[in-house]
């Protein structure tokens, strides 16, 4: 289970439409959010990664020990949600390192894991892994292999993988989102947008799917605005985007329930990293 920690008005889909600049006037709910989405993992004994910016924990201090104490996983999820592929190599560096620093400190706990904005990690920039393994990074889950406007690789690896890369003999392994495939074609069924336009029946049956077909551990993400249908609208986005970011809200967090009721969830550490690595031989 993992949670992509960021409000409203952090994501891409509304990124041409609310200055960076004009962040810190918006009304923060992603704060109230995340603690009711501690609440329900605590009723059903769920564990969790959460991937958090950077701008976020340095607001809500508080939020990231309270994630700690109720045993769940910090991770990454970048400082200020650019994506990579509008960055320069020094400017990913300040960023993720500006990140990691604040969630160690708040933390109390070493930062192991890092999921691109918008899954930006492409064929474009695969010199982050490097930079990721130097910054002390041992995972990363920053890619989805679909067709995708706004992100998507498909011919990259559709299961947990180790990279090629290497700095100083470390190395690092990609958890890419689950996806199904048919007739040579990649269908995402990782959460966020496709798991609130579709049916619960539906979400589950190919969940259950892939884990009858790919024998694999499935992740799931989803994000703290998407159980909030009161958040404030953003009049002037485009319909595209206001679509995708508001369908269904009011009904997610009643999925969400079922979905943790329906499966076991572990952190992204515990699962892929610590016993993965002892199945499979992956360090």
């Amino acid at each position: 289970m993992t949670v992509d920690v960021e409000d409203y008005f952090h994501v891409s889909a509304f990124e041409n439409s609310i200055d960076k600049a004009h962040w810190a006037k918006m009304p923060l709910r992603v704060e109230k959010n995340t603690y009711r989405l501690l609440e329900l993992f605590e009723k059903h004994n769920v564990k969790s990664t959460f991937f958090t910016l950077g701008w976020v924990a340095e607001r809500c201090p508080n939020l990231i020990k309270a994630i700690v104490d109720q045993g769940h996983e910090i991770a990454s999820h970048g400082f200020a949600h650019q994506r990579i592929t509008e960055m320069s190599t020094s400017d990913f560096i300040a960023d993720v390192t500006k990140s990691k620093d604040i969630l160690e400190q708040l933390s109390g706990t070493e930062i192991v894991g890092y999921r691109a904005p918008s899954f930006s990690i492409n064929d474009s920039n695969t010199w982050v892994y490097e930079k990721l393994i130097e910054l002390g990074f041992k995972y990363s889950s920053s890619t989805y292999p679909i067709e995708h406007d706004l992100y998507g690789v498909p011919s990259w690896p559709r299961f947990i993988y180790e990279r090629s890369e290497r700095f100083e003999g470390q190395k690092i392994i990609e958890i890419p989102i689950p996806t199904l495939r048919k007739n040579e074609l990649n269908t995402g069924i990782g959460g966020g947008g496709y798991f609130r336009l579709y049916p619960y029946w539906l979400s589950k049956k190919r969940i259950d799917k892939f884990h009858q077909q790919e024998q694999q551990p499935y992740s799931f993400y989803f994000h703290p605005w998407e159980i909030d249908p009161e958040q404030p609208r953003i009049k002037n986005a485009p319909l595209k985007s206001k679509f995708r970011h508001y369908i269904n809200l009011s009904r997610m967090e009643g999925k969400l329930e079922k979905l943790m009721k329906d499966y076991q969830w572990d952190t992204m550490k515990s699962v892929y990293l610590d016993k993965n690595s002892q199945e499979n031989g992956i360090s």
